[in-house]
């Protein structure tokens, strides 16, 4: 017999850590290869971590709702194996299950965040850590920036096992209570709004408190569940980040719907896949990201991050209501045959709770269509560290005005809504306006003999 060290996966470049939600096998039970042992919650999807050997669970280092460290050992399994194979890293990726938020909480804005994946050197180890309580990297790191001294790390109540203190803990305190870091925007009527978060200020952003709710005898009171509370978080953080502005275009998209149409049949027959609308849409974003590049950046502080790749979010709703957005890498390197089946694939997999951790994380863009449920436009909330997110709207017959060579004539079209939400520190409203208009544009002149 053989002792197999479990160590908790990696999950993406971004993701140091997890919580462990529930164990699905308890010390003593036998386990086959692939079993799935427990289920984990990252800030990015949650997951379950399969085993790689076949044997029996002997101990779980971890309980439920304790925050583990990428890397650290989480249970050890007796197996048939010689010693050679005692310990291994699970490199592969996990496995998600459980729905995830509709956006995964960027840390890259948020005070104390900056040197996230530099190296704590040994003086500020040092420093950071004490016999009496255990500081993770990730904390420590953020501390290191923020300038957090090891007495006032020691005053912050932690709601980890025994009393840990977590990366939210400490950017909750960081955000709420230490003067100077709070984002705060200035403005006058007419005038630019300007953002200076992760700024030393002059005083601190007042708190606002929710406004306390009368309940009555007939009302039901039900708790978010875990993934609701983040969505809300997330929400909330993006309107306090970015000055939200939001811009309407309407676009006729007869020649694209008439194009879609006379082609859907054979190319299902073709590449045994379903054509949509949705890498239509993502075509003309990426078209008009390279033509208006600046939409295609993100904002750290006072700096402004021009993103290289295109990758584009797609909003996806799952089954339980909840949404998550699977992101297409690169997507301006795939042709429509390409884009159609990346987008039914990452679609399929997010119903099925089967995208890998990666596939919700490094969006440059966002593309959500509220057409879906039958809404004609929206006015969607900045995904971020994203500056820029594009709502497309329900494809309606309408009336409308066309201008020929023999005059003006009222004809039917099918009409659709896009609704550009940008974030107005780095975006103004020119910029934003030429990019939504840019997208309708190819979209109205989309070619009803192209090939595919």
């Amino acid at each position: 017999m053989a002792q197999y060290e479990l160590l908790l996966p990696k999950m993406g470049e971004s993701v140091a850590e997890a919580t462990v939600i529930k164990w699905l096998k308890q010390p003593g039970d036998m386990i086959s290869l692939d079993d799935t042992l427990l289920e984990i919650a990252t800030d990015k999807v949650d997951s379950e971590v399969p085993s790689p050997v076949a044997g029996k669970l002997i101990k779980q280092l971890f309980g439920e709702d304790e925050v583990v460290q990428v890397g650290a050992v989480i249970a050890l399994i007796e197996t048939e194996a010689t010693a050679s194979n005692t310990v291994a890293v699970a490199e592969e990726q996990v496995v998600p299950v459980v729905e995830a938020a509709a956006a995964p909480v960027p840390e890259e804005n948020i005070p104390g965040t900056a040197l996230l994946n530099e190296k704590v050197t040994t003086s500020e180890k040092e420093t950071l850590t004490d016999a009496d309580r255990f500081y993770s990297p990730l904390v420590r790191s953020i501390a290191a920036q923020e300038k957090i001294s090891t007495d006032e790390l020691k005053g912050i109540s932690g709601s980890g096992a025994e009393g840990r203190l977590t990366k939210d803990d400490l950017l909750n305190y960081i955000q709420n209570n230490r003067k100077g870091n709070a984002p705060v925007q200035e403005a006058t009527a007419g005038s630019p709004v300007v953002s200076k978060a992760a700024a030393p200020i002059a005083a601190a952003a007042p708190v606002i408190s929710a406004p306390a709710v009368s309940v009555s005898g007939g009302d039901e009171i039900v708790e978010m569940d875990r993934m609701g509370k983040l969505i809300s978080d997330h929400m909330v953080m993006s309107k306090h980040t970015s000055a939200h502005v939001t811009s309407f275009v309407e676009a006729d998209v007869t020649n694209m719907v008439l194009w879609r149409e006379k082609v859907k049949k054979n190319f299902e027959k073709r590449e045994n896949e379903k054509i949509t609308f949705t890498p239509i849409f993502i075509e003309a974003v990426t078209k008009a990201i390279k033509d208006y590049p600046l939409i295609n950046v993100s904002v750290n502080g006072t700096q402004i991050i021009k993103r290289k790749d295109i990758n584009i979010g797609m909003a996806a709703a799952l089954p339980s209501g909840n949404l998550i957005v699977p992101v297409i890498k690169r997507a301006d390197q795939l042709n429509l045959v390409g884009l159609t089946k990346a987008v039914n694939d990452l679609a399929n997999r997010a119903r099925a709770s089967k995208l890998k951790p990666d596939e919700t994380q490094s969006g440059t863009f966002t593309l959500t269509n509220v057409g879906s449920f039958g809404n004609v436009m929206g006015t969607p909330i900045i995904n971020q560290p994203q500056v820029a997110i594009l709502a497309v709207g329900a494809i309606k017959k309408k009336p409308a005005v066309l201008e020929t060579e023999y005059g003006d004539v009222i004809a039917i079209r099918h009409m659709m809504f896009l609704s550009l939400s940008y974030d107005h520190r780095v975006v103004n409203g020119a910029l934003g306006g030429m990019f939504v208009r840019r997208v309708a544009d190819y979209l109205e002149n989309w070619d009803v003999n192209r090939e595919i």
